[in-house]
């Protein structure tokens, strides 16, 4: 009696929604020190210009892209044994990174890396969703942000100690933190047992006519986080002289926010929906993207850029929306092909962009300030109680009318 109880202790923490928060806790330990250190590690040691770290970042790109295939390893392998595998092709990417200081070693040792830190992306979506109930999805989803929040905050922190403070070299720094995650890896291997959703998963590619909103919900973001992510950083530089530090304090404060947040935003989600949600996400975005065109003043920027960050939360709203509308044995496929869908716009649109930023900076936040237009009409046809058979709004409001 006395030891089924105490197997029962040991065990009773090892939930589902444990391991999701342990797995991404490992994810900002590895990519967090390698995006801290890239640029400076990739001028001082292998000799990069800008042609170099143009390549390195398409060749980043390409495994979301291909996040797809994830359907055709999982006739292979289980999908939290998969999950696992990948979170340590991330760790061994980033610990190998200093090893290898010339420009075909860092391509090689980023294409690694990024393998893993997709796949593993696309991953944790479909196992959020499918270990986690839709009633609580939402905020379980805001809690993981807010975890990889601290991890990514306490990784900055070490990286400035060992790094500015103590001076360690590269190859150290590296090997610390892809180790960590590696260690991670490991630990939810050893310590938590296999765990089955409700419902087996298709093994094949899964396109449905009736996802169509998703799809297009999911391209859009993509096409917005590229403007986020390479431009508006870029303008902090370029026309507000921001040093490497200040735009590093920028991301500590996101970090900050999402930690603090990122819980509260889910349960919003949750009790408002994600039709209203996605609403105030898209008409913030018109109005900061339309503020990025014309700012003048770095302080406002520096705000502006810390508001965009935060609307990063918001979607949720987008995953608990296919969450409630899917076929429950759609997720494990859809996430990968919706993980491609989301990379569609990092192939074309920052060359393309940067080619009109030489231009007018002005007008590529303006496109981004029309993306996110789109991307709020998309919203409001979200139903206010998406479900299987209710994906669109005009649906919901045929089913509400009495049959004659």
């Amino acid at each position: 009696m006395i030891s089924s109880f105490l197997t029962k202790i040991s065990s009773s923490w090892k939930t589902p929604e444990l391991l999701l928060y342990v797995l991404a806790a490992g994810v900002p330990l590895s990519f967090a020190t390698w995006q801290a250190l890239l640029n400076n590690f990739a001028i001082e040691r292998a000799a990069y210009t800008g042609v170099e770290i143009g390549i390195l970042q398409s060749l980043r790109e390409v495994p979301g892209f291909l996040a797809f295939t994830t359907i055709f390893v999982l006739l292979i392998l289980r999908e939290q044994t998969f999950a696992l595998l990948s979170l340590a092709l991330l760790g061994i990417g980033t610990a190998i990174t200093g090893l290898f200081p010339s420009v075909i070693g860092l391509y090689c040792t980023t294409v690694v890396m990024s393998i893993g830190f997709h796949y593993f992306q696309t991953l944790q979506i479909s196992l959020s969703l499918q270990w986690v109930s839709k009633e609580r999805a939402a905020e379980v989803l805001g809690r993981i942000i807010a975890v990889g929040a601290f991890a990514s905050l306490a990784t900055y922190g070490l990286i400035y100690l060992t790094k500015t403070l103590l001076g360690l070299d590269y190859v150290f720094v590296y090997l610390a933190g892809g180790g960590a995650t590696l260690a991670l890896a490991l630990f939810a291997w050893l310590a938590f047992p296999r765990i089955d959703g409700e419902y087996e998963q298709f093994k094949h590619l899964v396109l449905r006519r009736r996802y169509w909103l998703y799809y297009a919900l999911t391209f859009m973001s993509g096409a917005r986080r590229q403007i986020f992510i390479v431009f508006a950083a870029f303008m902090m530089v370029e026309k507000f002289g921001y040093s490497v530090e200040a735009v590093t304090l920028l991301f500590l404060v996101n970090c900050v926010f999402n930690m603090l947040f990122a819980t509260w935003i889910g349960r919003m989600v949750s009790r408002f929906g994600e039709r209203l949600a996605l609403t105030i996400e898209y008409v913030g975005l018109v109005i900061v993207f339309t503020a990025y065109a014309f700012v003048e003043s770095p302080l406002i920027a520096a705000g502006l850029y810390i508001i965009d960050h935060a609307f990063f939360a918001m979607a949720i709203a987008m995953k608990t929306y296919f969450q409630k509308i899917a076929d429950p044995r759609d997720i494990a496929p859809t996430a990968g092909v919706s993980f491609t869908i989301n990379h569609i716009a990092a192939v074309f649109l920052p060359v393309l962009m940067g080619f009109v930023w030489i231009f007018s900076p002005a007008l590529v936040f303006l496109a981004g300030a029309g993306m996110a237009l789109v991307s709020l009409l998309l919203a409001r046809l979200v139903p206010e109680r998406p479900a299987l058979g209710t994906e669109v709004i005009w649906q919901e409001r045929s089913a509400s009318v009495p049959a004659e």
